[in-house]
């Protein structure tokens, strides 16, 4: 520093004022800065409120909201301005009612055969807006490490619902232990199941209950939404189909939307986060247990293949 530099000029000049006079210039200095932090804190959380208030609320029904990737999907969409609530459901054949009711603004836990029998069950319309995955389903056991080990005559449970029943006992089939009298199609049930031909029992029970049911049966078509939530490993499975065949694109996993809702852009926008944020994709294939088929299909062949679903289902009737 140069020896030019004048000296600092002291803060308080004491006793050029008396004491009592100090205080008042202090205390004013106090409350004005006061003033000035509580101001600015004001505008910093009025900012973040009106920040809040700019987002676009959504709200999307799922099947095992648990799952780390939908806090990593939500903190994604957040970036977009999209501020989205996800509402878990513990049925399958819930999300759908609340969709069409208007409680939701899209869905997503179900495969496009699942959609198809629930529109033309309930005269609906509901639509896919996008594809997330295509899941293998397997069969699991808390009793045997290995196909062969299952008895003869002892019972195996799959989901009641019909098209991941049809899908399991296709499965099943493919495994040598039953058979079926209509071959195996997406659209099989308990009925086709020929007893006299098949080496096990079959018995359908609600899919969020197959897991428990283990301890009491040979084995259990599991849904994948609920084989870690039963402290099963993915790896674990005696058997599973392949989600890469190309017959599985009735099992794709999607995004639902009402008809009228088809076009809306920001709908749209959280497929394609889903879609492409890495962490979101990471999320989902470590969920599934690094089985999951991750696929991004055109919409347009997404409706077809319901189309076309819807039509072969119409004709069971």
């Amino acid at each position: 520093m140069s020896s030019n530099t004048p000296e600092p000029t002291p803060l308080i000049e004491a006793p050029l004022i008396d004491p009592p006079k100090a205080k008042l210039p202090l205390i004013i200095g106090i409350v004005v800065a006061a003033a000035v932090v509580i101001g600015g804190l004001a505008f910093f959380l009025t900012r973040d409120d009106d920040s809040a208030g700019d987002l676009t609320k959504v709200t999307i029904g799922v099947v095992g909201a648990d799952d780390p990737y939908w806090k990593t999907y939500q903190d994604a969409a957040r970036e977009e301005g999209i501020d989205l609530e996800v509402k878990n459901f513990g049925d399958y054949n819930q999300p759908n009612p609340a969709l069409s009711e208007g409680e939701l603004d899209l869905n997503q836990f179900q495969h496009i055969i699942f959609l198809a029998d629930y529109n033309v069950q309930n005269d609906d319309d509901l639509v896919p807006l996008g594809s997330t995955a295509t899941y293998p389903l397997g069969l699991y056991s808390s009793k045997y490490k290995s196909l062969d080990d299952i008895k003869a005559g002892e019972t195996v449970i799959v989901p009641d619902d019909e098209t991941n029943q049809a899908r399991g006992l296709v499965l099943l089939q493919s495994e040598g232990l039953i058979e079926l009298t209509d071959g195996g199609t997406p659209f099989s049930t308990v009925k086709e199941v020929d007893t006299a031909a098949s080496k096990v029992k079959i018995k359908a029970v609600q899919a969020s209950i197959t897991a428990s049911s283990l301890p009491d049966v040979a084995a259990a078509i599991i849904n994948n939404d609920f084989v870690e939530d039963a402290g099963l490993k993915f790896e674990d499975a005696l058997a599973t189909d392949d989600p890469a065949d190309p017959k599985a694109l009735p099992y794709v996993n999607i995004f639902a939307v009402r008809a009228e809702d088809k076009d809306n852009a920001t709908y749209k926008k959280l497929v394609e986060i889903f879609q492409t944020n890495e962490d979101v994709q990471q999320g989902v294939y470590e969920t599934s247990g690094n089985t999951a088929e991750l696929v991004k299909i055109p919409v347009e062949d997404l409706q077809k293949s319901l189309d076309d679903t819807e039509k072969q289902v119409e004709e069971r009737q």
